[in-house]
């Protein structure tokens, strides 16, 4: 579980009722399932008018794995790829076959298998640079589904400040009620701007942030059986490869200076 996310929420949120306590309102008063019911009802409606629904369902799916703690360590995947490149250096590129079809990783096994069965450098390039463009595409459109929401639902609250204020300007025999009801209305509003700032924006980027750390995994990978295939020294490999983890962060030992991988 990565807790930033929901630290950052409730951070957020928290902030907003002290201060809203600070300049005299009360919790009770930002309250209102109605409300609610209508920034959210509307937001999603119009996304699903937006969208189909298979890039409705992966923009949630992948919202959900912001959440989450990575399941690849891309030190460990270059320690990884350097192993495959002793071997081949060792053995020869064929004795991957058996030991690539462990690998930790579904698009590494799929690298490593066309460099097995003889797929020139050129071609291999080329077809997994396509599968790497999907992906990151495929992630861009779950981004733009928050990046929707956060557009709709300030705009649908406004809507339901308005409902909330045609209720109220038809009772205007009932004075008493009249501040409570205006004052009732602006919540849709609140909660339109909120979530759009709060949720669904900050997850369009966290979705986007994501992407880019595994399209560059992805080239990482690329990069590192192409070394494999065209025979480079392990020593060179995990060189080339260390590249990559100076944008992602290198781990670092306990005098404060970076780690070297093991191998």
């Amino acid at each position: 579980m990565q807790p930033g996310p929901l630290i950052g929420i409730a951070f957020a949120l928290l902030t907003i009722l002290v201060g809203n306590y600070l300049e005299g309102g009360h919790a009770g008063s930002m309250v209102g399932g109605p409300a609610a019911l209508i920034v959210l009802g509307g937001t999603i409606g119009a996304v699903i008018v937006q969208y189909p629904f298979p890039t409705l369902a992966s923009a949630f799916k992948a919202a959900g794995s912001t959440f989450k703690k990575s399941p690849v360590d891309p030190a460990k995947i270059v320690d990884e790829i350097v192993d495959y490149a002793n071997r081949a250096r060792r053995d020869g590129i064929l004795a991957l076959e058996k030991v690539s079809e462990t690998a930790s990783d579904a698009f590494l096994r799929k690298a490593l298998m066309m460099a097995v069965d003889g797929v020139d450098s050129q071609t291999l390039r080329e077809t997994l640079e396509v599968a790497i463009g999907q992906e990151e595409e495929h992630g861009e459109d779950a981004a733009k589904v928050f990046e929707a929401m956060g557009g709709y639902s300030p705009t649908v609250g406004i809507i339901g400040a308005v409902l909330g204020l045609i209720h109220v300007m038809s009772n205007l025999s009932d004075i008493a009620a009249v501040g409570q009801g205006i004052a009732a209305a602006f919540v849709a509003t609140i909660y339109g701007v909120a979530v759009a700032n709060i949720l669904f924006l900050p997850l369009a980027g966290r979705i986007k942030l994501i992407v880019r750390e595994k399209a560059m995994l992805r080239e990482l990978t690329l990069t590192g059986v192409l070394a494999i295939q065209a025979g480079l020294n392990p020593k060179l490999v995990r060189e080339r490869l260390s590249q990559f983890l100076t944008e992602h962060g290198p781990k670092k030992d306990g005098t404060g200076t970076p780690a070297k991988a093991a191998g």
